[in-house]
């Protein structure tokens, strides 16, 4: 098998012979919901690869390439009336270069839409189409004009719709670059007003695609005919992979020669990659296709998983997290996030934003919350008892993007960053917690108690192991996993390619305790010993809570996971100034 990963263009796919999971039954719902479609995803999710599919399907030019193409796909065996009926115009906005003054960025839209112009009437032999350097609303006149002439219409396509507008509002450009963009007579507006006008008129159809909704509020007024489809349960998998189509291709490979187990790899894939649902309604959850590729691709080429489960490609979306994290109360619904615990909880999802949504200075947690869900490091879960939308991260890939911004915040010297990899490898070989709670009283702490968010205490202390602890190079390391109808609160499970690693099975049950429990102050706190505060009857209590949760969870976890020793701690906060801890026995 070849796997296409970082290739989407869909006619090199199939006559080279890659992998593609054919999702071209999908093609008559898409003509039947309407004319104008809205598709939105996150990065790298394979949009361009459906538009390029769409585009092989409906080029006029290449239906004596049909056959060839289609032949052995679900829509050859029975196409639709409309196949090779259209001319393609192509847009893709991830070219256009948002640096420079406004009147720059204007000028790269012009180029841009110009060149696609200039493609397509060379791809169709037309030489009389009229190209106007600094104005392509002119030129696109111009090819419709042409159109007209002829027995069909256009097919619109435009990729990533957003990118460069949102480039403007997420490097921090000033405000009225993006309203020069999209307000009053701005040349994005101005071009989308173009193509509503021209519908029916040349134009007979328009998919666009893009990973937020961004620029749909500002473009209303200049195109607001277009239809969102990407909340609709009949296209949830659209794109992406569902499990059934990976556990296939798992299957295939290993048949080929494999020397590793299918159900171990589905395993680690799971947790690393699935987990995408994008219908309110809910449905299947989905993986990603970009990740999924890059490990395929790994385990056919090299015979063993990657090194690193995350694929540096879509390590990228760290500025989208860096871009939430900075906003007022940003850094606080990252934590809500990485709780797990219940999820986000919110009373919609936006499904449309104006910049001056984006660029206001007070943002609420829906809006938040929305543009995790649209960057992929929020994904549907479920819907609550008064059918809010509950929004949780979808797999451990997408945690780890939270957790490393996280520990950009909390540790705030070179110092710190250098210090806490040898605290986890300690815990990691040996199972003591005793320098690493070090840390976190003398250094985590005052960090932490002095955010001024309505956190729990016991979160608190959770979050500050888990930044601490995670590392997804060896760890399956799962907060909130669901076992024996309760929720294990931090579980570090070597990964199934990882075994062979001298390296403990961790799992860590928190409780805290605070100062007016104990009837005592923060500095009678910190001159206790260990022993000491361990003695108090509230410590000794929430001690022996988690330790009977911990034996509980744990053999749940043993049972899934087949571990032979599994360490299991308790762990205590003390009115944010101390944490006791212990070992607990598994009977």
């Amino acid at each position: 098998m070849k796997f296409p990963y970082a290739l989407s263009d869909f006619g090199t796919l199939i006559r080279e012979g890659y992998f593609y999971q054919d999702r071209t039954d999908r093609i008559p719902r898409l003509e039947a919901v309407g004319r104008q479609l809205i598709f939105i995803r996150p990065r790298r999710f394979g949009k361009s690869l459906l538009l390029s599919m769409l585009e092989h399907y409906y080029d006029v030019k290449r239906a004596d390439q049909f056959d060839a193409l289609f032949g052995n796909l679900a829509i050859g065996r029975n196409p639709t009336p409309l196949h090779n009926q259209y001319f393609i115009l192509k847009w893709d906005f991830s070219l256009v270069k948002s640096q420079g003054e406004m009147k720059d960025i204007e000028m790269a839209l012009h180029r841009h839409v110009n060149a696609a112009i200039q493609d397509c009437a060379a791809h169709y032999g037309w030489d009389d189409i009229e190209i106007v350097p600094d104005d392509a609303v002119i030129s696109l006149s111009s090819l419709l004009r042409r159109v007209r002439r002829e027995d069909h219409f256009l097919y619109l396509l435009i990729d990533e719709y957003d990118n460069f507008a949102n480039e403007v509002l997420m490097s921090g450009r000033r405000q009225e670059f993006y309203e020069g963009l999209l307000y009053g007579e701005g040349l994005l507006k101005t071009l989308f007003k173009g193509v509503k006008a021209a519908m029916g008129q040349g134009i007979d159809r328009v998919f666009i695609t893009g990973v937020s909704p961004v620029v749909l509020s500002d473009m209303t007024s200049g195109y607001n005919v277009g239809e969102d489809i990407y909340l609709e349960a009949a296209f949830n998998d659209l794109c992406g992979f569902t499990e059934s189509e990976v556990a296939a291709v798992l299957e295939r490979l290993a048949a080929e020669g494999g020397a590793w187990s299918p159900t171990e790899a589905l395993e680690l894939m799971r947790t690393f990659y699935n987990g995408y649902c994008f219908s309110e309604e809910g449905g299947e959850r989905l993986y990603n296709p970009t990740l999924s590729l890059y490990f395929l691709k790994a385990l056919h080429t090299k015979g063993r998983y990657p090194l690193r489960m995350l694929d540096e490609n879509l390590a990228m979306d760290r500025g989208k997290l860096r871009y939430i994290a900075d906003l007022p109360h940003g850094e606080e619904v990252l934590v809500q996030a990485l709780d797990g615990e219940g999820g986000l909880r919110i009373p919609q999802l936006t499904k449309r934003f104006g910049v001056a949504d984006v660029l206001a200075s007070v943002k609420d947690r829906p809006f938040m919350a929305s543009l995790l869900y649209y960057f992929g490091v929020l994904t549907h879960t479920g819907l609550s008892d008064f059918l809010e939308p509950i929004l949780n991260i979808p797999n451990l890939v997408a945690r780890s993007l939270y957790v490393e911004r996280l520990q950009d915040l909390w540790l705030e010297t070179y110092e710190d960053k250098t210090r806490v990899p040898e605290l986890r490898k300690e815990v990691f070989r040996t199972g003591d917690l005793t320098p690493l709670v070090s840390f976190v009283e003398a250094r985590y702490f005052p960090i932490l108690s002095n955010r001024d968010y309505r956190w729990t205490n016991e979160l608190m202390v959770k979050l500050a192991f888990l930044t601490l602890l995670f590392d997804d190079r060896l760890y399956m390391l799962v907060s909130e996993t669901e076992m024996d109808h309760g929720y294990v609160d931090l579980s570090l499970i070597r990964r199934l390619d990882r075994r062979a690693v001298k390296a403990l099975d961790l799992l860590f049950e928190f409780k805290y305790v605070s100062l007016a429990q104990l009837k005592l102050d923060g500095e009678q706190v910190r001159a206790a010993s260990a022993d000491e505060l361990a003695a108090q009857s509230a410590v000794r209590q929430a001690l022996q809570t988690a330790a009977e949760q911990a034996r509980r969870y744990g053999a749940a976890l043993t049972e899934r996971y087949g571990l032979t020793d599994l360490r299991l701690y308790a762990v205590v906060g003390v009115g944010l100034e101390r944490v006791v801890w212990q070992t607990v026995a598994d009977v």
